[in-house]
């Protein structure tokens, strides 16, 4: 049972995320007059987020620990990862946050859209990767520059709720939460760019070279 505990780790994070992004979806009515005091709505959402995140932190380094480290693992922890911050984003531009700068809501909207389709696109493209190299049986665990990635996607969702549920309208939480998209985005992007260019990226691009070069000439 000790062995199952960072995948029963991991599908909890499923569930977790999917009570999040229900939670998201369901907040605006709530919030529609203004901040509320806390512990709310989108405080207890925001728990719930940290207790997925916190899974996320564990279950790897309890499955080292163990000896139970499997494909299944190295497989569904991003994919649990990409759930949790692509879901959020999606969720984001759906309910309209965050607003920043009183800025109109078509203007808003299309940011919105925006930063999810980068962070989606990225998801895809490294995940889509991830799952074509294990499949040639190259191992394409996480890398420094994709945990700081997810750390920062992880803090910017963070930041939007705690901005929906107590600071809507101040300066500072505009500026705050438009920085911390900024840089959110950037590493993002360079991840993805990081991706390809890893010693397991190389392995896999040189086994389908040779896959091809081997069907033309059979």
């Amino acid at each position: 049972m000790l062995k199952l505990l960072p995948n029963i780790l991991t599908l909890g994070r499923f569930v977790l995320t999917v009570i999040f992004l229900i939670m998201i979806l369901l907040s605006p009515p709530r919030y529609a007059q203004g901040e509320l005091p806390f512990p709310d709505f989108l405080d207890v959402a925001f728990i719930l987020f940290v207790i997925a995140g916190l899974t996320d932190m564990v279950d790897g380094t309890i499955a080292r620990k163990l000896g139970v480290a499997s494909k299944f693992g190295r497989m569904m922890d991003p994919l649990a990862d990409k759930a949790l911050v692509c879901g959020s984003f999606i969720c984001f531009a759906i309910i309209g946050q965050p607003k920043l700068f009183g800025l109109p809501d078509t203007t808003m909207s299309i940011i919105q859209w925006a930063v999810a389709g980068i962070i989606i696109s990225r998801e895809a493209y490294v995940t889509i990767l991830r799952h074509i190299a294990e499949a040639k049986g190259i191992n394409f665990a996480a890398t420094v520059s994709g945990k700081i990635k997810m750390f920062l996607q992880s803090f910017a969702i963070g930041t939007v709720v705690i901005k929906m549920a107590h600071v809507q309208t101040a300066a500072w939480g505009y500026w705050f939460t438009a920085i911390t998209f900024a840089i959110m985005l950037a590493v993002t992007v360079f991840s993805g760019i990081r991706a390809t260019q890893r010693g397991s990226y190389k392995e896999l691009t040189s086994t389908l070279s040779q896959n091809k070069n081997s069907d033309t000439t059979a």
